[in-house]
């Protein structure tokens, strides 16, 4: 009787307690899918359904052995899960409330909108031209979530986004085109970037590396990818980790410049 009573006295701020911790789960969720941790996490969220089980059922044995491993448990996960914890408080530390800028947005004397924005059209050109020739290619988009702790995978670059730079960086013999390039504002900051996988095995077979690492990086952050198959020259682009479904090229055009604004 005692657990209706508590329910019977549910207040606001429990709803808003429990929503946040679902909310927290399924972020969790979201960060190691796609990944052995996924399995661990799952056994973790068992044992700790257990606990509270064998804690409501007055079985003391049991609760005594789960509650001992839920203690000792938390400095092997620190260990297990070091590097998804790692992404999740860069993912934490970098995003913010709304696009970065936009509290200056109105003050165009601090920033010239032209020096601010994607040549999203110089891209996709790029992309077309490589799509005919099956040239592969992977670009990121960096939007709200710092991808510094990528770029350093990779070579820090400096560049101005135009077609010819993103068609000579995705040439087959320059010594840049192995690997994704990430592209904030209008600057190409990294190229040989090596990005985190996605190891679903649910993702059809002619996929390749390119498209499995452009929906990982979309999955663990809040960027874009835009990849170029280098067997079929299909362009497809990615999005919280899954694809982005589009008619035409102009519409995923318009797509991408509405996501990066």
């Amino acid at each position: 009787m005692e657990i209706f009573k508590n329910i019977l006295n549910f207040t606001i701020v429990d709803i808003i307690d429990v929503i946040l911790v679902a909310v927290l789960l399924y972020y969790l969720y979201r960060l190691v899918k796609g990944t052995v941790a996924i399995n661990i996490f799952i056994g973790i969220i068992i044992i700790y359904g257990a606990w509270r089980l064998t804690d409501f059922l007055n079985m003391e044995l049991l609760t005594s052995i789960f509650g001992g491993f839920m203690k000792v448990g938390i400095i092997a996960l620190i260990v297990v899960f070091q590097p998804e914890i790692r992404k999740f408080l860069l993912m934490v530390g970098s995003t913010n409330i709304g696009r970065r800028g936009q509290i200056f947005k109105q003050f165009n004397f601090l920033k010239t909108e032209a020096s601010n924005e994607t040549d999203v059209d110089a891209i996709m050109t790029a992309c077309t031209k490589m799509a005919q020739t099956k040239t592969g290619a992977l670009i990121v988009f960096e939007r709200n979530n710092n991808l510094d702790f990528l770029s350093e995978s990779g070579d820090e670059m400096n560049i101005k986004v135009t077609q010819p730079i993103i068609e000579s960086i995705f040439f087959k013999n320059s010594p840049l085109h192995d690997g994704a390039i990430i592209i904030n504002h209008n600057t190409v900051k990294a190229t040989r970037v090596i990005l985190p996988v996605n190891n679903e095995k649910n993702i059809p077979k002619r996929f390749g590396l390119r498209h499995r690492a452009g929906i990982g990086v979309s999955e663990k952050t809040d960027a874009l990818a835009l990849v170029v198959s280098e067997e079929t020259g299909h362009i497809s682009c990615f999005k919280d980790g899954e694809f982005v479904v589009y008619d035409d090229l102009n519409e995923l055009k318009n797509i991408i410049k509405g996501d990066l604004l």
